[in-house]
């Protein structure tokens, strides 16, 4: 046997070996998304049956139980408030942040950068007590002025706190787009007679879309499936719970009654924006991840 008909059949072992794996788990993940959805639309008598037979019709009614009579539709309004406020905050501060830290030198521009680093290290799971006792030092300090408490129990407040957490990973992966644009299309701007500022906004900012797309994504991921944190600055029992919160709730007061079908209806109003939201963007977030990391 020859020497390239030995490297042939080596590289189809590897390529067969990497597809069997990739195929495997793409299954392991499809099968039980599916199997949320096909249990959403199951009447509750068949659950206690096989638990994979496939549905005898489409009921409905679940995710009008969900929607309605779970409050998944007032979370649902509640998630998409936060996050839409929590990825307005972050794109407005760490877009201009990470463009100046990736262009220009300037006098603490290196620890700057060494702060936003040393914060990809921070698990904001271990900070959340001492987020939550400053807040409530702050809603208590406005008490003493006989002012209406704020920061506890607010759904603003809660976006902030997310978009401050995120802040670190986004400024980093941008920087590192930023870093790989030629510098050639800022000079002609100048030369134009374009401001820092319209410089950025128009033609940096444009170029940068993949990476931009990117940070919204892994973003609205995380701001939208966010539990801790909300649980944790939302503990009063008639605050405006977000959608896993709400969930929880949802699980916990199904299983009591044992009304599965509305739970699994729940599940799917969970994940359904989340997938929608990937198919629509998964071009852009493959090209951005690839080309943001080369410099990162």
């Amino acid at each position: 046997m020859t020497e390239k008909a030995k490297h042939s059949g080596s590289d189809k072992l590897f390529r067969f070996f990497v597809y069997f794996v990739l195929i495997v788990l793409a299954v392991s993940i499809i099968v039980p998304v599916a199997w949320v959805f096909m249990a959403s639309v199951k009447e509750n008598s068949q659950f206690y049956g096989n638990p994979w037979e496939l549905p005898l019709g489409f009921h409905w009614q679940n995710f009008v139980n969900a929607w309605q009579g779970a409050r998944m539709g007032e979370y649902m309004l509640n998630s998409v408030l936060v996050t839409a406020m929590a990825l307005g905050l972050l794109l407005v501060i760490a877009l201009p942040a990470a463009y100046c830290l990736s262009r220009f030198m300037f006098k603490g521009s290196k620890i700057l950068n060494t702060c936003f680093m040393a914060g990809l290290f921070i698990n904001v799971n271990y900070i959340v007590v001492p987020i939550f006792l400053m807040l409530k030092d702050g809603d208590k300090w406005l008490r003493e002025f006989n002012i209406a408490p704020f920061f506890l129990n607010n759904l603003f407040v809660l976006a902030l706190v997310y978009a401050s957490t995120a802040l670190p990973f986004t400024i980093y992966l941008l920087s590192g787009y930023f870093a790989t644009l030629p510098h050639d299309f800022e000079e002609a701007a100048y030369i134009d007679g374009a401001s820092y500022a319209k410089t950025m906004t128009t033609v940096i900012f444009p170029m940068a879309q993949p990476s931009i797309i990117t940070i919204i994504l892994f973003n609205f991921l995380a701001f939208w499936n966010e539990y801790i944190i909300s649980m944790t600055l939302i503990s009063s029992a008639d605050g405006p719970k977000t959608l896993p919160v709400g969930l929880l709730n949802l699980m916990q007061a199904q299983q009591a009654k044992a009304e599965f079908g509305t739970l699994y209806a729940g599940l799917v109003l969970v994940m359904l924006p989340t997938l929608i939201l990937y198919m629509c963007v998964q071009k852009k977030l493959t090209q951005g991840m690839t080309v943001g990391g080369l410099k990162g």
